[in-house]
């Protein structure tokens, strides 16, 4: 699971609109380059809501026939990728709602053993597998800010749109988010840079996953 929206390049962008417009013309294959382009960061991005693989495809897929069935409300005000992951992360929070994944309650998530000898930033230990365990055990209003701003490598304003939030909830959340992470793990140093300061940190988390 490697996927990140690293995907969204000025030329990914440029063949999303041409695309889209082939689309609305008529030209129902041209969908298809939007699929081969994004689907393997909407099944990842679905995956780390739900922890299952083939859920995750099943999930990506509902986003992939909305998108469709609403490829012209699209307003152009942002890249299409946005608007994509927009709509995902909609369709996925309103999957989990009806049909919510198992997942063992934060308190119950085991500490890594042994305190890493270097962790001067919280993301730098989201690669272990059980604060990755502690992610999804958050609750959603906190889980989805995490996934979309550390594992997807989204930007505060990015992931804010994704979620229609303003950015100071976003960043409130994401706040919270690492404060539930630290009173689980208290061997986690507290980050000293803020969200806004983090957007410009190298991020790591997910490679692996």
């Amino acid at each position: 699971m490697t996927s990140t929206l690293t995907s969204a390049t000025p030329k990914n962008a440029a063949n999303d609109l041409e695309d889209v417009d082939r689309v609305l013309a008529g030209d129902v294959a041209a969908f298809e380059g939007i699929v081969r382009r994004w689907q393997g960061p909407l099944v990842n991005m679905a995956w780390r809501y739900c922890r299952d693989r083939s859920r995750a495809e099943e999930m990506a897929q509902e986003a992939f026939i909305r998108a469709w069935r609403g490829l012209a409300n699209w307003r152009r005000e942002g890249s299409f990728s946005t608007w994509l992951f927009a709509l995902a992360a909609n369709v996925y929070r309103t999957e989990l709602k009806r049909f919510p994944t198992e997942t063992m309650p934060l308190d119950s998530v085991p500490e890594p053993a042994g305190a890493a000898s270097q962790h001067r930033e919280l993301v730098a230990h989201l690669s272990l597998e059980a604060v990755r365990r502690a992610v999804l055990a958050l609750p959603l209003r906190y889980r989805e800010p995490v996934v979309l701003f550390y594992f997807h490598e989204m930007d505060v304003a990015t992931a804010a749109r994704t979620l229609g939030l303003p950015e100071g909830t976003l960043k409130a959340r994401l706040s919270r988010a690492r404060a539930l992470l630290r009173q689980r793990f208290p061997n986690l140093e507290r980050a000293e840079d803020e969200p806004a300061a983090m957007e410009s940190s190298t991020l790591t988390i997910g490679k692996g996953a």
